[in-house]
Formats: structure tokens, C-alpha cells, sequence
């Protein structure tokens, strides 16, 4: 039986030294993952089954968890939609138009990247907090953004909007714009030629930017820690909930809320391999 010969992705066939890098590369990435990855979810799977499948359940349908499962969910709910809005409309600017304060307007949408989601928090605090710059206007309207849900709302906007922007920006400017321009010159409106031409174009960016979005959106703790107030049944997120029943020593409830999240962490990462394997070479 012939040997099984090794080749570089140049077409060149690899030297020993090549193999044994490549082998070496491959061992250390997978057990990285392995270390940090996967031996994580499955200890949080574990722990949360520790009981019976009767006592995770049993977790779950408590009253708070359930009012923190809906709060997740209502903040994805409006976050992610208002996020792929402002992705969209701010990658078209940046692909398609020179204007002034371009670079400012990438560098502000990097902005949550580089600052602290507790510091976000904090900022926020310090705005519309009963002591802060306009706490005595909205506490004289009876307006509650911190300590609320509106308050979480703002500051899982803040701390995810970069996501689908960031994904579409690279992938606008690469694909260019001669096709809208031909559709323009044809007469056709900017709306018709965004929906017809530049929105199929960028389909599966923009669904790769929207999970990301929507992943980061249910599983952000700092910036939500510091607004909510952590009242039970009102502002508690799900991270938040897991984070009060740990330190309530409930450890099987912890993990059970735990689990939903790396389950949500699975069909995330199921989900972007399926969109990257649909928009790879030969996608459409």
C-alpha cells in the first residue's frame, strides 16, 4: 500500500520538520481547547445533573430563574434587532461613502472592545443614576433607567454593537460597489437597490454578525451587573441569577441556569460553523 503523502496548502510537498510542526501545532490548539473549552461545559453539564434530570428541572421552573430566563430574553429581543440596524446602516456609510469623521466613526464602534464592560456600567450610573447628570430630571418624570430594565437594555446595546458592523464593514469594502452603482444608473431607488443587491450580497455576514451579537447580548455580566441592582424577579438577567445562586451555595441551581447559557454557547458556535461552511466557496 503506498504511502499517504503530505502536502502544503501551496501544493508543495511538506519536509519531516514541516510534519512535526504542523503535528505539534495541532496538539497544542486541541488541548487548549480542550483545557479551557470544553472540559469547562462539561464540568457545568455535569454539576448541573449532578441531582437527576428531576432536580435540574425542578431548578428552572423556580419563579426568579424564570423571571431572569424572560429578561434575557426580552433584552435579545430588543437588543440584537436594534444592533443589525445600526450595523447595517453604519457599515454602508463606512464601505460606500468618504465624509468627514469617518476614522472617528470606526474607532467609536471598536470603542466596547477596549473599554471595560464595568466601566460602561459605571458611565451610565454616573448619567442617569439618581445622582448623576440627569437622575433629577428622571426622577422628576418618574422615569427608572437604573435599577431597571431600560437601564439593562442600554448598557447590553453598548457593550454589543460592534459585533455586526464589525462583520459587515471588511465585507462591504471587499465586495465593492459596481453592482449598485450599475442598478443607480438603471434607475433604480437606493432602497430597491439595497434590498435587491447589496442585502443578498451580504447575507451570511450579516447572520454570522447577528449570532455573535445575540450570544454576547444573553451572556454579558459586567456592564448588567453594575445597572440592574440585582432584584430578584425584576432585573436579574440569567449570568446575574447564577451568580446569586452560587454564592447562595444552591449549586445545583446555579448550574442548571448555568447550563441553559453553555447550551446557548453550543448552538452559538454550531450555528457560526454552519453559516461559515454555507458562505465558504461554493455558498450563495
Amino acid at each position: 500500500m503506498a504511502a499517504v503523502e503530505s502536502w502544503s496548502p501551496e501544493g508543495r510537498r511538506m519536509t519531516p520538520g514541516a510534519k512535526l510542526a504542523r503535528t505539534v501545532m495541532l496538539f497544542v490548539s486541541c488541548a487548549f481547547l480542550g483545557l479551557l473549552l470544553l472540559a469547562p461545559l462539561g464540568a457545568v453539564l455535569v454539576q448541573a445533573l449532578a441531582k437527576g434530570f428531576g432536580a435540574w428541572f425542578e431548578a428552572l421552573h423556580d419563579p426568579d430563574t424564570i423571571s431572569s430566563i424572560k429578561l434575557t430574553l426580552l433584552t435579545a429581543a430588543i437588543v440584537v434587532p436594534a444592533n443589525t440596524i445600526f450595523g447595517i446602516c453604519a457599515a454602508w456609510a463606512i464601505a460606500r461613502f468618504e465624509f468627514r469623521g469617518k476614522s472617528l466613526l470606526v474607532t467609536l464602534i471598536d470603542l466596547p472592545f477596549a473599554v471595560s464592560p464595568v466601566i460602561a456600567g459605571l458611565v451610565l450610573v454616573f448619567l442617569f443614576g439618581v445622582h448623576g447628570w440627569f437622575g433629577e430630571w428622571l426622577l422628576d418624570h418618574d422615569i427608572s433607567i437604573i435599577f431597571a430594565v431600560p437601564g439593562i437594555v442600554i448598557a447590553t446595546i453598548f457593550i454589543s454593537f460592534p459585533y455586526v458592523a464589525r462583520e459587515l464593514i471588511p465585507l462591504m469594502q471587499q465586495q465593492g460597489s459596481d453592482e449598485e452603482v450599475a442598478a443607480l444608473s438603471l434607475g433604480a431607488g437606493p432602497w430597491t437597490t439595497f434590498l435587491r443587491i447589496t442585502l443578498p450580497k451580504i447575507k451570511w455576514g450579516l447572520l454570522y454578525g447577528v449570532i455573535l451579537c445575540n450570544s454576547r447580548v444573553m451572556g454579558e455580566f459586567g456592564a448588567v451587573s453594575v445597572v440592574s441592582g440585582h432584584v430578584r424577579g425584576m432585573t436579574n438577567t440569567m449570568p446575574l441569577q447564577v451568580e446569586i445562586l452560587y454564592n447562595e451555595y444552591n449549586f445545583v441551581a446555579a448550574f442548571a441556569v448555568a447550563s441553559l447559557l453553555a447550551m446557548l454557547a453550543i448552538l452559538t458556535l454550531v450555528a457560526k460553523t454552519l453559516v461559515e461552511w454555507r458562505s465558504g466557496p461554493g455558498g450563495h
